[in-house]
């Protein structure tokens, strides 16, 4: 007989960061998980699975968190990424923030052809195989919510919903899986280091290392300005609604931080109580960690094991192709194209956040590299802009064609 559990957001929300404790515990007592850089939400939010799982499975309980506040923590964490974002840093980024864009755009299309192979293989509609394609892994949560009524309404495809969050489950999963030990491989194979100027925060100089600090109104006027991003960012959604693309709020989010910080740098000739990037860094860079360590631990306590019955072979069978291609395709392609050095390391952690989970797997994969073998900032300035704005928009326009 099920029973429900039901835990309100406050409840659920501290549930998060004892659970985040619980990951850090385990990459510091388990030299594994810190060799191939598993970052510490993936562990807690593991744990948090293996639980929740075992107590259904086990007493037909089922555990219901409240996980409302995990969608705030993501625009404050995309918010941070465009405060951070100095425009002659991403003029810097041109290229590879191209070359990226070209790369993913081709793998969406790969990974789309790869799950419509299957579908038919299993003999269902062709087109259910975007639901294991770009509409789960690329697309996330967000983008196979949008797309689900479409394929269930228009297209007659039974249970589209439940086949696409059941895959953007096991992608999840798997994109917090392979970023790291892809990383480490491409390391140890090459002999890469990070340079002596990466080992400063992304827009940071030797000059400003003693500016750079975190007290009370380091934190305070960080939080001002990330709400001032946030309040911004809805007018950014709801305009970029208004052409009939289908966004993530996060992108609103993002783009207001990058025009705040630089409008504002460009019209504060000092700089004063209110905005002092050199002093407010620090406090920015605390507020987006804990954001999004604890969303990422959110995210996977809200993943339900048991809702992929039914669908779950084909669903297996689909994934492990499509993590096996994203796997080659990151080292042997991502990695070449974009350098083959330390920096192209590091967003080979990350994309297998753009190709199988979300832009905060991809952060938290390239965090965890970054934090055992120094920093990489080209990587931070070009990942989100790719998975954050570029990839939904290319991503929207191939599953409009493809579902046709």
């Amino acid at each position: 007989m099920q029973h429900d559990l039901h835990l309100d957001g406050y409840v659920s929300f501290t549930i998060a960061i004892l659970l985040l404790f619980v990951g850090k515990a385990c990459t510091r007592r388990f030299e594994l998980l810190r060799r191939y850089s598993i970052p510490e939400a993936v562990m807690g939010g593991l744990v948090c699975i293996v639980v929740v799982s075992a107590l259904y499975l086990g007493i037909g309980l089922k555990v219901d968190f409240q996980l409302g506040v995990r969608d705030v923590l993501l625009l404050y964490f995309f918010a941070a990424i465009g405060l951070g974002s100095d425009v002659r840093t991403l003029r810097q980024g041109g290229r590879p923030l191209v070359v990226l864009v070209a790369l993913s755009s081709g793998f969406i299309v790969m990974q789309n052809l790869i799950g419509m192979a299957i579908a038919s293989a299993f003999g269902l509609d062709h087109r259910a195989g975007l639901l294991t394609g770009s509409v789960s892994l690329t697309g996330g949560v967000g983008t196979t919510l949008a797309w689900a009524p479409h394929f269930a309404r228009d297209l007659g495809i039974a249970d589209a919903e439940t086949l696409g969050l059941a895959s953007n489950m096991a992608g999840l999963i798997a994109a917090c899986a392979i970023g790291g030990p892809i990383a480490a491989f491409l390391l140890r194979r090459h002999n890469l280091k990070s340079s002596a100027e990466a080992a400063l925060p992304a827009g940071g100089h030797y000059e400003d290392e003693d500016r750079a600090r975190l007290d009370y109104n380091s934190v305070l006027m960080a939080l001002l300005w990330l709400n001032v991003a946030l309040i911004l960012g809805r007018g950014v959604s709801d305009a970029i609604a208004l052409t009939g693309l289908r966004l993530p709020a996060f992108v609103g989010c993002l783009i207001a931080g990058i025009l705040v910080r630089n409008i504002t740098a460009m019209f504060t000739q000092q700089k004063g109580q209110l905005w002092h990037w050199e002093r407010m860094r620090a406090g920015v860079s605390l507020i987006s960690d804990i954001c999004l360590g604890v969303f990422l631990t959110m995210a996977l306590m809200g993943l339900q094991l048991w809702q992929m019955h039914g669908v779950a072979t084909f669903v297996l069978t689909a994934l492990t192709l499509q993590v096996l291609a994203a796997i080659a395709f990151t080292v042997l392609v991502v990695f070449r194209f974009m350098g083959r050095d330390y920096d192209a390391a590091v967003v080979c952690a990350g994309f297998g956040g753009i190709a199988l989970g979300s832009t905060a797997t991809a952060i938290a994969n390239m965090s965890a590299v970054t934090r055992e073998h120094g920093t990489a900032p080209r990587a931070f300035i070009v990942v989100p802009l790719v998975c954050g704005f570029f990839i939904d928009l290319v991503n929207a326009l191939v599953i409009g064609f493809m579902a046709r």
